[in-house]
């Protein structure tokens, strides 16, 4: 039999040697095997990489969700902390005070207890005095410089109703504020 010619069984058809590719053409260009092997290699690779990738975009996405959950659940407490903690600070502020005032009253009605400073009160807001004195009220501490001699009635340009409004407003006043 003769080579090449046969068409049996585990004959293959062969090339002539001046067709066949060089061993350095051979490693240049890479056989249609290989070719689909890089492929096949590449795309469960590539296939696998882009699942670990997605795993971590995954895990990212679902810490934030978490993250975000937390913020949004701690948000509300740590806000009403602060609120608390403004309050109780403004609180100690309006006790100390409140401290201060009642030191202030605590000592006025220890004042109020002798009886000098009450009688030194009397006089003075109630114009009481003894059996036996005298009380002068000046009215007016400001010296009259006009003339005593001239009616006062007729010296006012002022409408009446300005003078009649004047004095009800002098009768308001007390006579210890009066200037």
């Amino acid at each position: 039999m003769a080579r090449g010619s046969s068409r049996g069984p585990g004959s293959s058809p062969r090339r002539p040697a001046s067709s066949r590719p060089t061993p350095r053409a051979r490693a240049s260009r890479p056989s249609v095997l290989s070719q689909v092997g890089e492929r096949a290699a590449n795309g469960w690779r590539g296939r696998l990489n882009a699942a670990r990738a997605n795993r971590r975009t995954v895990r990212r996405i679902g810490m934030g969700v978490v993250l975000l959950f937390l913020v949004i659940l701690v948000a509300p407490t740590l806000r009403a902390y602060w609120q608390q903690q403004s309050d109780i600070s403004a609180l100690r502020d309006r006790v100390a005070q409140q401290k201060v005032t009642v030191e202030k009253l605590q000592s006025e009605q220890a004042r109020w207890e002798d009886p000098a400073y009450v009688e030194q009160q009397a006089r003075t807001r109630l114009k009481f005095v003894k059996a036996g004195e005298k009380s002068y009220t000046v009215l007016d501490p400001v010296a009259d410089t006009r003339d005593p001699k001239v009616a006062h009635a007729g010296e006012s340009n002022d409408p009446w109703y300005d003078t009649i409004w004047s004095s009800m407003q002098a009768a308001d006043v007390p006579a210890n504020q009066r200037r």
